[in-house]
Order: C-alpha cells, then structure tokens, then sequence
C-alpha cells in the first residue's frame, strides 16, 4: 500500500494524473486490481466540487490514496470533504490556501504532493528553494513528508522531449537539496486531438512521455502521465463523435477510429472491437489482463451494447493504468531504482 501515515512508499510508484472533466478517467480507477493498487498514487484534477466527483472518490479501492488538485475551484478547503486524500500545492498558492492544505494533510495523509509545473515555474533554484520553503512553513509540515512532481506537461513529438529534457534534468537537479519524500517526473504525450487521424483503420502514435521519463532514469525518479488524455485543458474533440479507443501498447498508443459498417453505433463499435482483440497489441492474458480488457471483448462478441465516450475513455483507461503498471514491475532491467533523497548532514548529489 502507499502508506497513508509516514513511511517511504514501495518502489516503483505510478502517478496518473486523471481529469474530472474527462468523464470516466475516474471511473477505470474503481476496477483497479487491489494488488497493483500499493504501486498506484493516482493525482486527481477537479474542475468541479460536484457531488458524482465526491461519489467516485469514495469508491476508490482500499489501499488508493489519491492526491487531489483543486487549483481550479476557488476557496476549497479539503478537510470539509471528510474523505481520505492527500492535497495538491502548487507554488504560488495563497497564505490561506496553505493552511487549509496543511490542515488537510495533518487529517487524512500527513503528506502532500508539490507540483511543479516546469514551463511555468521557471525561477531559479533559489527562488523555487523560497517558494518551498514558505509551503512548508505555511503548512506545517516538513520536507520528508512531502512528494514532488515535476510536471513537464505537453510532450508531443521528438522536439518537445529534447526541450523538456534539460530543463527537468536542471529542476532534478535542485531537487536533490531537499530531502523529498519522492520525486516524479510526469508528461503528457497525447496529442490535444484526433480528429484529423484517420478512421477505420488502427493509427499508432508514439508515447513521447514515456520515451522522456525512460531518458531520465539515470535520476531514479518515479514516473506520472495523463492516462490517455492530453495534458492540455480540454476535453479533447468536443465534435468527434467517432468511437474511439486509445490502445496502450509498448512505446505508443493505438489509436481506433471507427465509423465503417453503417450508422448504427453498436455494430461500428462491435467491429471496432473484433479489428483490436484480433491484433498483435491485444494482451496474451485477453480479457484477464483489464476491466477495460473485458469489456472490450464483450463488445467484440456482442455481449454489450457501444457504451458511450465516457465508457470508452473508462475502458481505454482501464487498460492504460494495468499496462503502466506492469511495464514498470517487469522484471526485465529497465525500470529505474527508487529516489533516494539526501541524508542529513551529508551534501546532497
């Protein structure tokens, strides 16, 4: 489990950064296998304090601790939910902000995660040593109980990882002068928009977050994404209304578009589904390996209807967070060890 009261979590950790506003990124986090759920630190953006978001969060699976950003809802105070979370701080939060954030963390977790934007908080090592110094003054708690994510946001091609790389390496870099709790690197690689891919036929696009953090694993830090979302604010195409799933395979997404056999939604989507369990990416465990798995080879026999966006966002997600997690526990050599921050009294590295 990721401990909810002090303690290092296991290694490696996974750190989803899931959306809201995106319906069913949320959802795929109840169907999660209770025994990856110790590897899974999910990070939840709330766009709106509304009663469905309260209702899914309390449904998480024992042994989630999700940490939950609510930079868009202004004069939030976490500790009136009455559910168990752990606070999101940003480093230009208000006075106010901070205590209440602090008063969250001292109720529920005894953490919180800094997150640190890198194309947005571009000060210096000193002034971002000012910004954190005052977070921890503000909330009362200390260093080691505080996680770092180092947010790289849009990574979308070959370009966007070569700017983005040396700018986390600098911030990494600062980061070993304080003894964090952890430190993630997150990205997101999907591009704001599909529809200009083409249709019926399997498009793959290639993961460039994860092709960033695996540059990265000389720096033992953890690894964070946006699911199968954008890290752009949005809600992807608003006007593509094509079934879509994003496949999660090795170094990139498959992307389905589908709109041949007719107009009827549950045939298209039932076709959809045969073309991906018949493909190469389809997992070798099938059904087994995903909620979302099994409900995309129900389609694929008819057991279900086509679902809607929100379903397919679910079970593309579903898939997404079980293929994460076990490319980061395979026993292959490629995964980074944990974060080991500097000991006291000893110069950090």
């Amino acid at each position: 489990m990721v401990p909810a009261h002090g303690g290092r979590a296991a290694q490696p950790v996974y750190r989803p950064i899931l959306a809201s506003h995106r319906r069913g990124e949320l959802e795929a986090l109840n169907h999660v296998d209770p025994a990856a759920a110790p590897l899974l630190a999910p990070i939840l953006e709330i766009s709106a304090a509304d009663r469905s978001t309260m209702d899914v969060i309390r449904r998480l699976p024992g042994g989630l601790l999700p940490a939950v950003d609510v930079t868009d809802l202004p004069d939030t105070e976490l500790v009136r939910w009455g559910v168990p979370l752990m606070p999101v701080i940003g480093l230009a939060e208000s006075d106010r902000r901070l205590v209440a954030h602090g008063a969250a963390a001292r109720e529920y977790a005894r953490r919180a995660l800094i997150r640190l934007r890198a194309a947005r908080d571009r000060a210096g090592p000193d002034a971002s040593t000012t910004a954190v110094e005052r977070i921890w003054r503000f909330t009362g708690l200390a260093p080691e109980q505080c996680d770092l994510l180092v947010d790289a946001g849009d990574v979308c091609c070959a370009a966007d990882v070569r700017v983005a790389e040396p700018r986390v390496r600098r911030l990494l870099g600062w980061a070993r002068r304080h003894g964090w709790r952890s430190v993630t690197v997150a990205a997101g690689g999907m591009p704001p928009t599909l529809s200009r891919l083409p249709s019926d036929e399997p498009v793959r696009l290639d993961r460039w977050d994860w092709q960033l953090w695996r540059r990265l694993t000389d720096t033992a830090v953890d690894y964070g994404d946006y699911g199968v979302g954008p890290a752009t604010p949005g809600n992807g195409d608003p006007g593509d209304r094509l079934p879509t799933v994003r496949y999660t395979a090795d170094g990139g997404w498959w992307v389905y578009r589908w709109s041949r056999r007719g107009g009827r939604g549950d045939d298209r989507f039932a076709d959809l589904c045969r073309t991906l369990v018949s493909a190469p990416h389809w997992p070798s465990t099938g059904a087994s390996f995903s909620w979302g798995d099994h409900e995309l080879l129900r389609r694929a026999r008819r057991g279900a209807g086509a679902g809607s966006a929100a379903n397919w966002t679910a079970w593309s997600t579903s898939h997404h967070l079980a293929h994460v997690l076990a490319a980061l526990t395979r026993p292959d050599g490629e995964t980074a060890p944990g974060w080991v921050p500097p000991q006291r009294g000893r110069s950090p590295r």
